[in-house]
């Protein structure tokens, strides 16, 4: 996910357009599948289900030549989403249903310190107070429960830790005129410095009073930044790699900071995992003068990632620099004349693209980027079922446009004796374990490719880049996978694990590269997405959700079977695009954030970031009872492209579940303009959910003088700017928020 990450390639940050020049996969390539196409549906639907899943009961749905739906299945026992749909919206609010209420709890600036000053929201706060203050771009999050002695309690509902990622930043509204660039160079420190402080991550006290109002605390000892500046460690396989080296550290065990925090993830021992997503383009490596002093693998690797170009907020170009280069360690071209790397900051990239761990319990505690995990545009990390005497696992989306799909497991089996050990337990579950990427296959089936030295084609051999390690691979996690021959996805963002069932979810926002005749099985759209102004954006501008069942051996398999959960779409879009049969209750475009209840079991959230539906709504959050794969059966797709005359049409053979109805899926929140809808997590009782509220206002360009911008919230709408008598204390820059919601007179979210 990322601030300005929309299908349109003019509005798509460098990082997310994506940096794979591989054939993956080329589904008539793949002798591993089970069935080909051809052989698949020559046999029939019956037949063909039946050899993908075992003899499950499925029916074939309708489409492209197919039969009828099939009936969408019965919610689960004890699941009623009893709530009337919120309707699509271009209003300035947070707009939630009937019998619901919204407050905002912390917002980018607030305070979270005793004697920092309120927040002026002018520009003109102090860049060194946004080290106790709230970051900017809220992102994901997770509620840690507290009880009264403040230790950790997983049932407390009365008081917790909110710990949340700060992605990026609007940087007109950080300054009083935004950012200071004379001849593309940063001139005033103090911006950059304010920059570095609100990426990163918060750790929050919040409380519920007596009658039910949450709050946070200012003063907490609990409460910290974590950001740009932080030092960290790096743990794991690849600490101390030649590749690791820099001025910070010449042996390669620490670095500093995380940036580009995006989605998360948290352990069975109660420690919080940010993960470092679209990091690539904060540095400042121009090619045409630094590839001559690099190595071919150095710059084999640097493209495959996007390192290049002169950095997204020019940080490396402040000077005078410090002592401690906190602006120039942004730069990674070789300037210095070691061969290590110990005098600059050529390996600096390397030092990014991790998943941080931190112990929001121990407020003195460094994080540790957990090497292990693999180094990529980390989405997030998403637990999967906890079994004692078992591994443990966690999923993982790679962020740009066709990449791939990953699983750590670790290699220590699960003992609950660790739950109390914070860091020392994630030196052992993490430190250690396999690193996996995914392989959808056309029959319906999938693989899990281990990444290790040796294996699967990632070898000294490999052509586009001869590996030499272990650490090696999972420095260059992308490129392995490469080798290996994963499945490119239409950007993997976020994913979840069922807690009733153990299957996975994961979001696949969208992708403007993807043809007519690249398509395939797990990834069989390509369409027109034609907005109320005519204009028509094509590929898979919309999105959808696949999901997996893990084989024999639970988290430690190496086979899933899969199917497509839903497809985003317009629900007056053709039938041919629109598959999942939305209705104007439940179309959404672009999924992004995707969350699992635990208090309520099969209780699914989505959220969207989308640039291509926002002609008619911004940005939401749905409630979902999904069924379970295998739930509805292989579908033919077609696909046509209206560019060319005459039109050309294709058909794409795929699995597709179960259509939702309004029973099973439907709007439960719209926000506000401009905004992205992401971060969610709720406290244990189910009865307040909190949702972040991300960059409202940012696409408009603001206007200072008449402070007039894209969006006043959480002010108020600019309706009620507009008709305010006290214009001047109502037209307030937007700021990203945290918001919690309850439903009135208590009782769980949504049911």
């Amino acid at each position: 996910m990322n601030a300005i990450s929309k299908p349109e390639l003019s509005d798509i940050d460098p990082d997310d357009i994506g940096h794979n020049t591989t054939s993956n996969p080329s589904f008539e390539q793949i002798v591993e599948a089970r069935l080909s196409r051809r052989s698949l549906f020559k046999a029939g639907v019956g037949t063909a289900t039946t050899a993908v899943f075992g003899g499950m009961a499925l029916s074939a749905c309708g489409g492209g030549g197919g039969s009828e739906p099939a009936p969408p299945p019965a919610p689960p026992a004890g699941i009623n989403l009893s709530f009337n749909p919120v309707a699509k919206s271009l209003a300035d609010v947070v707009a939630v249903p009937a019998g619901y209420t919204a407050s905002v709890l912390y917002r980018l600036g607030d305070p979270i310190a005793g004697g920092v000053p309120a927040y002026a929201n002018d520009g003109t706060d102090a860049a060194d107070t946004y080290a106790q203050r709230g970051g900017d771009h809220f992102d994901g999050m997770h509620y840690f429960g507290l009880n009264a002695t403040g230790q950790y309690d997983g049932n407390s509902s009365t008081r917790g830790l909110l710990v949340m990622n700060h992605e990026a930043i609007t940087p007109a509204f950080l300054h009083p005129t935004g950012q200071t660039i004379v001849g593309g160079v940063r001139t005033v420190a103090d911006e950059v410095l304010k920059e570095f402080y609100v990426h990163g991550v918060s750790v929050l006290e919040v409380n519920r009073s007596g009658a039910g109002a949450w709050s946070y605390n200012q003063t907490s000892t609990f409460n910290r930044r974590i950001h740009t500046l932080t030092e960290t460690e790096l743990s794991g396989p690849a600490r101390g790699a030649p590749a690791l080296v820099t001025k910070f550290s010449p042996n390669g065990t620490r670095t500093r900071g995380t940036v580009n925090n995006c989605a998360h993830g948290y352990t069975p021992w109660h420690t919080y995992l940010a993960c470092e997503e679209n990091w690539a383009g904060y540095f400042r490596r121009v090619t045409a003068t630094d590839n001559p002093n690099r190595s071919a693998k150095e710059i084999a690797s640097f493209t495959r990632y996007g390192v290049q170009g002169t950095g997204r907020e020019l940080w490396a170009t402040v000077t005078p620099d410090t002592a401690d280069n906190l602006y120039g360690r942004w730069n990674a071209e070789r300037l210095g004349t070691s061969t290590d790397g110990s005098d600059d900051f050529r390996n600096g990239p390397f030092t990014y693209g991790w998943c941080v761990e931190i112990d929001p319990l121990n407020p003195t505690s460094t994080p540790k980027k957990r090497t292990g995990m693999g180094r990529k545009a980390q989405e997030g990390a998403w637990l999967g079922p906890v079994v004692a005497g078992q591994p443990l696992v966690w999923y993982m989306g790679d962020d740009s446009q066709n990449e791939y799909l990953y699983k750590y497991v670790s290699t220590a089996n699960w003992d609950p004796a660790d739950a109390t050990r914070g860091l020392a337990a994630g030196d052992k579950y993490l430190d250690s374990g396999k690193l996996f990427v995914a392989r959808f296959n056309e029959d319906g089936s999938g693989t899990w490719l281990e990444l290790a030295f040796g294996t699967n084609n990632i070898t000294a051999a490999y052509a586009p880049y001869a590996f030499t390690n272990q650490a090696d691979v999972l420095i260059n996690a992308r490129l392995a996978a490469d080798a290996a021959g994963a499945t490119r996805m239409d950007r993997p963002e976020w994913a979840g694990v069922n807690p009733a069932n153990g299957e996975v979810y994961l979001t696949l926002t969208n992708n403007s590269s993807r043809t007519l005749d690249n398509t395939n099985a797990a990834n069989p759209r390509f369409y027109d997405n034609t907005r109320t102004n005519g204009t028509v954006t094509r590929g898979n501008p919309n999105g959808h959700i696949i999901r997996l069942a893990e084989g024999t051996g639970g988290n430690t398999a190496t086979a899933f079977r899969w199917d497509v959960y839903l497809f985003g779409s317009r629900a007056n879009a053709p039938a041919a695009s629109n598959i999942s049969q939305l209705t104007a209750n439940n179309d959404f475009s672009s999924p992004d954030g995707l969350w699992f209840s635990n208090a309520t079991p099969g209780l699914l959230w989505l959220q969207t970031d989308d640039g291509a539906y926002t002609d008619v709504t911004n940005c939401m959050m749905l409630a979902a009872v999904p069924g379970r794969v295998g739930d509805g059966g292989a579908r033919t797709v077609t696909n046509t492209n209206t560019a060319v005359t005459p039109n050309t049409t294709k058909t794409q053979a795929t699995f597709v579940g179960a259509a939702p109805t309004e029973a099973t899926l439907k709007r439960f929140l719209v926000g506000p303009k401009e905004c992205e809808i992401t971060g969610i997590t709720e406290s244990p009782d189910g009865t307040a959910i909190f949702v972040n509220i991300q960059h409202p206002g940012e696409s408009t360009t603001p206007n200072f003088g008449t402070k007039t911008y894209g969006s006043y919230w959480p002010y108020g709408s600019d309706a009620t700017v507009s008709a305010s008598t006290d214009v001047e204390a109502n037209r307030r820059r937007p700021r990203s928020a945290t918001i919690v919601i309850t439903k009135n007179g208590g009782g769980k979210v949504a049911v």
